[in-house]
């Protein structure tokens, strides 16, 4: 494997354990709801915050890597999404498929909001939508990250 394919393995591994963890912390969350303390609301927003930073940073070294360098510095964390649903075949497989696209665009949305909004307080029912997405995620992002690095690997072969 080279050295480029082999850093961004390593990189896609070490990210894919820090989600493991975040959706443990997620997964023993309370749900939230309209009696869910402040502090308790913002302890999730801040995992599902970092959770979708981690699967972003995934999506960034791969395009890194592969050189799908976005223009449009406006909008590039939606671009950034939407180019992993892509199949580029030769260049690289679709990293994500809709079903996982869609829970993380929630999570993109809600991310937007977490760091915007300083002034106003969390709604815990769109908390616990995207808490919900999230723990949904689970299920289908491993996998299809690992999937992806079936591909790196296959590449050196």
């Amino acid at each position: 494997m080279n050295e480029k394919r082999l850093t961004l393995t390593h990189r896609i591994l070490a990210d894919l354990e820090t989600l493991d963890a975040l959706w443990d912390h997620l997964a023993t969350s309370e749900v939230p709801s309209a009696s869910t303390a402040e502090e308790a609301l913002i302890a999730i927003g801040y995992r599902l915050h970092n959770l979708y930073t981690a699967a972003e940073n995934i999506f960034q070294n791969i395009a890194k890597a592969f050189g799908n360098h976005i223009e449009d510095r406006s909008s590039w964390h939606a671009e950034l999404l939407e180019r992993m649903r892509l199949d580029l075949m030769p260049l690289r497989p679709a990293v994500i498929d809709d079903e996982a696209y869609d829970k993380l665009h929630e999570l993109c949305r809600f991310r937007h909001l977490f760091r915007a909004a300083y002034g106003i307080e969390l709604d815990p029912e769109r908390m616990e939508l995207v808490l919900r997405k999230a723990l949904a995620l689970r299920k289908i992002f491993p996998r299809q990250a690992e999937a992806f690095l079936a591909f790196l690997r296959d590449l050196d072969d």
